[in-house]
């Protein structure tokens, strides 16, 4: 799953050259339910071509069709559905979005980008990730109240040989005889250099550090989403003193996150999520009354429209 962050979709903010087609509709994780999918986007499809159609020439329409009508033909890509999905495409961009919500089915091709069902995404408030941890490797997650899904780790690595490399500690000793040459019958002894416990350790720790500099620089800044920790018992204590991201949650899940199916790690994870969320929500909802008090907040959207050209700061 693509993660979708504030700088991302500032990015389709930015001008792009025309068409710029976004395409949202509902999907189904599940059989029987998930086999309309992918008729109903085709049905998408054939009303985005005649839109276009009427606007730009055949030899443009058919290749601002082409990554559309791969997706159509892409078995895989239908049988591993999430609750939404979102398309936004010009000519110079590709991007396809899974998202954790259903939206109403919408296709817009015009001059610039459709973002509000992905700004409505960004602004939920019960969105979390959790990073699920080993010794030897890492996964992200995100999710909600209703679903979890694993994210791709973007330009980090995500097991301990991918991180570590030809800088693994080994195992060293070294050998010496007393009384004679090992040959001739005398007693070598072993004197070890560090235990391979402590050498073990110093391996977790260096990829603990590698994993939570990557998860903060590439995903925790640019999503500012709450992190919980699925370990171990053992490697929680380890990875938070090692850790540097101050998105990361005091709980988290201490079980083995490869016991867990992706609907056990959403339930263990909700159970710490939840009162961060119902604690957020009041939050909200006490700034609004309080700037509704100073005429500074409305649920009116006409009001809010006026005081917004007013130059007015409206809340809703």
């Amino acid at each position: 799953m693509r993660q979708i962050t504030t700088d991302l979709l500032m990015e389709f903010l930015s001008d792009h050259e025309p068409p710029c087609i976004s395409l949202y509709m509902p999907t189904h994780r599940n059989h029987p339910e998930n086999q309309q999918d992918p008729i109903r986007y085709r049905n998408l499809l054939a009303e985005m071509e005649n839109s276009l159609r009427q606007k730009y020439p055949t030899v443009k329409v058919r290749t601002l069709l082409e990554k559309f009508q791969e997706l159509a033909r892409d078995d895989r890509f239908w049988n591993h559905r999430t609750d939404g999905l979102a398309i936004l495409s010009a000519p110079d961009t590709f991007e396809v979005f899974d998202l954790q919500r259903t939206v109403p089915e919408l296709l817009v091709v015009a001059d610039s980008f459709h973002l509000k069902p992905l700004i409505r995404v960004i602004q939920s408030a019960d969105r979390y990730q959790v990073l699920a941890l080993s010794r030897h490797e890492a996964k992200l997650y995100e999710g909600n109240r209703y679903a979890l899904d694993q994210v791709e780790l973007m330009n980090m690595p995500s097991t301990i040989n991918e991180a570590l490399g030809e800088e693994l500690t080994e195992p060293h000793e070294t050998v010496s005889s007393h009384g004679g040459s090992v040959a001739g019958g005398a007693h070598a002894m072993h004197h070890g250099q560090g235990s391979k416990k402590d050498e073990a350790d110093i391996d977790r720790d260096r990829f603990f550090r590698c994993i939570d500099r990557g998860i903060l620089e590439h995903h925790s800044r640019t999503s500012g989403l709450p992190l919980m920790l699925a370990a171990l018992t053992e490697y929680h204590a380890p990875f938070c003193a090692v850790s540097h991201n101050p998105f990361l949650m005091a709980t988290g899940v201490m079980k083995n996150p490869e016991s867990l199916n992706l609907e056990q790690l959403r339930v263990e994870a909700w159970r710490f999520v939840e009162p961060a969320y119902l604690q957020r929500l009041a939050k909200l909802s006490d700034d609004f009354l309080a700037a509704q008090s100073r005429d500074l907040g409305s649920e009116d959207l006409a009001q809010i429209a006026l005081a917004a050209t007013a130059g007015v700061l409206a809340l809703c």
